[in-house]
């Protein structure tokens, strides 16, 4: 059976992309793409709605996985930094100064965490991003209109952040911050991370 075959079949089985890639010891992006080209990956829909879905909202096959939770995150090490605001002008910015170092953020409505990302040039100028994304920056055009969506329901959507320390394993370097931000996609639902789907 090849690895693209095993890819299918997992798949047939109910198991998220993630979970398929760990399994098989694949990158993400190959078990996605070959789904994809398979046409078994479930459309997405571009409406902003369905992105703003709360974890009460998802249906009992996402709610499998725990929700992420404050009290998770504030017992992990994370720190509440600030929320999201509107400006005056439309803008979304961060309410107070972000750490330029790197790390793990998480947007939070309602004490359960909606999305977790990882900053590696720096929390603030990651966060940056989100409030005035490029053209051609996917992510950050999708969870920017999430957020703005929020706000204009008149939600609070707070930002946690944690600055893990590099690891090592066998001698080898690892980043303590990379594998926090995969182990909680991996973990818990989180509505608004395509990748842990």
């Amino acid at each position: 059976m090849s690895t693209s075959d095993a890819i299918r079949s997992l798949a047939s089985e109910g198991l998220p992309v993630a979970e398929i890639a760990r399994r098989l010891g694949v990158s993400y992006q190959h078990a996605y793409n070959v789904l994809k080209a398979a046409g078994r990956l479930a459309p997405r829909s571009s409406n902003v709605a369905a992105v703003t879905a709360t974890p009460l909202q998802a249906s009992t096959a996402e709610n499998a996985r725990p929700v992420l939770s404050t009290a998770v995150l504030l017992g992990g090490g994370f720190q509440r930094s600030g929320e999201w605001v509107l400006t005056c002008e439309g803008e979304l910015v961060p309410d107070q100064p972000l750490s330029k170092a790197r790390g793990v953020y998480a947007f939070v409505k309602d004490a359960a965490a909606l999305y977790v990302g990882l900053a590696t040039m720096g929390l603030s100028k990651r966060l940056y991003f989100y409030g005035r994304p490029g053209a051609t920056q996917r992510t950050s055009l999708r969870i920017n209109a999430a957020i703005k969506a929020e706000l204009a329901g008149s939600a609070t959507i707070e930002i946690y952040t944690a600055t893990p320390p590099a690891l090592a394993w066998n001698g080898l370097p690892v980043a303590g911050d990379a594998g926090l931000e995969l182990g909680l996609i991996q973990t818990f639902y989180l509505p608004w991370n395509m990748r842990g789907l």
